[in-house]
């Protein structure tokens, strides 16, 4: 490398260094292939010493070289060899529709129940309550909350199946 070039990439890392790695980082999204792509930006910058003439073009080549470095990691990232199986990996309410139509399918399960149905099993499944906290807070036993959310859960697994094989009531 001639001396001269050397002297001014090594004032330009100087410098510089802190805005390549914010941009490194912008580009890849974290820190340490951040650093590995400024050294290897650097690296070539180095190596193309002969045909950088002009000083104020090495900003642009580091620039373009990281740019250019980066992209070619995301090619070759996308090359992942895909294998099918029969097995599905996604599960029910995945998406935001599921999701909207288990809500939705709640909704109308929780109002064929009775008022005090419904309470228990808010009660105890959406407040998080024990037992014993929902029967304070009602003013009743114990043994009729037990009662009361057994058959509230018997009858939802009847009106509506789906709600079962999605979530287990117990």
């Amino acid at each position: 490398m001639d001396p001269g070039f050397e002297a001014v990439l090594r004032q330009f890392v100087i410098d510089r260094s802190g805005a390549l790695f914010r941009t490194a980082y912008l580009l890849t999204g974290d820190r340490h292939a951040a650093e590995d792509l400024v050294q290897s930006a650097l690296a070539k910058t180095a190596a193309r010493s002969r045909g950088l003439r002009d000083p104020e073009a090495v900003e642009g080549y580091v620039r373009r070289t990281m740019y250019h470095e980066q992209v070619s990691r995301w090619r070759r990232r996308s090359r992942v060899v895909e294998v099918s199986t029969d097995e599905r990996l996604d599960r029910p309410g995945d998406g935001h529709a599921d999701a909207a139509d288990l809500r939705l399918t709640m909704r109308a399960a929780l109002s064929r129940l009775t008022p005090r149905q419904r309470t228990m099993l808010v009660l105890r499944y959406f407040e998080d309550k024990s037992e014993t906290e929902i029967a304070d807070l009602l003013g009743v036993r114990v043994g009729s909350v037990r009662s009361q959310i057994y058959r509230s859960l018997e009858r939802l697994k009847k009106t509506a199946p789906e709600l079962s094989a999605v979530r287990e009531f117990r």
